[in-house]
Parts: structure tokens; C-alpha cells; sequence
């Protein structure tokens, strides 16, 4: 369940982790990532992004669904991908953190090599990708790319 204890006992309503940043691997909810073509990031107007609070990317890899899946699912592909510790559940409801704990979350719905969708939030504050704090935009947007689907690209190379 998504809405569990260690949650409440974080101060992180269920409402909050569904209300997240969500990341799926197909379909859009915040972010897609697909198998095709790569694509090159869209340069960031830093001014024009102050009171932005959304994004969604959509993000090809010339790589199996199956090898996606399975690296975002896996704390020790997940660790070497990004650089950094992260320790993930598998499973629907089962938790992760990320980021060397930065991170963490629930998967929210899992259809094996095709979706992953998440809660994600940060370890520190709740994070909202659909509402977060203005001024926010342009590092989110950046960090995206840096931290997140670029390594993933390494990595499947």
C-alpha cells in the first residue's frame, strides 16, 4: 500500500506520495521514456521558467524495454547508473530510495517492459512535480537530464 506508516510516520500523506512526481516508462504522466530515437535536450529559458510549476519530458533509448526495466528496478543497476546508493523494491508498493537516500518513493504500477510508475519525493521536503515551488523549473529540468536520464543512456550503451 502506498500510503503506508513509514510514510505517515515521515509526514507524507498518501494524498502527497499519489499526488508526486510520477515517472513512467511509457504512456505520460511526467515523464516518458521511450525505445527509438535519442533525443537532445531542449535548452532551458532560466528567466521565462521562474513560476513554472510542471514539466514532462519524453526521453528514446536505442535499448530493449526489457533492459529499461530491469536497470530502473534494480538497486545495484540503478546505483551504478547514477552514480550514487539506491536501494529499490521491485514490486508494486514496494519502496525505494535513490540519490543515496536523496530520493525515495513507492512504484506505483508496474506492467513488466512497459510502464514503471512512481511517487517519488525528496528525502527532505515533499517534492510535487505538478506543483512545485516557483524558481524551481530550471534546476528540476536540468537535473532530469543530468542526473537521471543521461546516466540511464550510459549505461545502456
Amino acid at each position: 500500500m502506498i500510503g503506508d506508516s513509514r510514510a505517515a510516520s515521515a509526514g507524507v500523506s498518501r494524498r502527497q506520495i499519489l499526488s508526486g512526481a510520477v515517472v513512467a516508462c511509457s504512456g505520460a504522466l511526467v515523464s516518458t521514456v521511450g525505445w527509438g530515437q535519442d533525443n537532445k535536450m531542449a535548452a532551458a529559458s532560466t528567466e521565462g521558467n521562474q513560476s513554472r510549476t510542471s514539466l514532462h519530458q519524453e526521453i528514446e533509448y536505442k535499448s530493449a524495454p526489457q533492459r529499461i526495466y530491469e536497470v530502473l528496478l534494480s538497486s545495484k543497476d540503478f546505483s551504478t547508473f547514477s552514480g550514487a546508493a539506491a536501494e529499490i523494491d521491485p514490486k508494486v508498493g514496494g519502496a525505494f530510495s535513490m540519490f543515496g537516500g536523496l530520493v525515495v518513493g513507492r512504484n506505483v504500477e508496474l506492467v513488466p517492459n512497459q510502464r514503471i510508475v512512481q511517487a517519488w519525493r525528496l528525502a527532505q521536503e515533499f517534492l510535487d512535480h505538478t506543483g512545485f515551488p516557483e524558481g524551481h523549473y530550471d534546476h528540476l529540468y536540468e537535473g532530469w537530464y543530468s542526473h537521471y536520464w543521461e546516466p540511464l543512456r550510459k549505461f545502456l550503451a
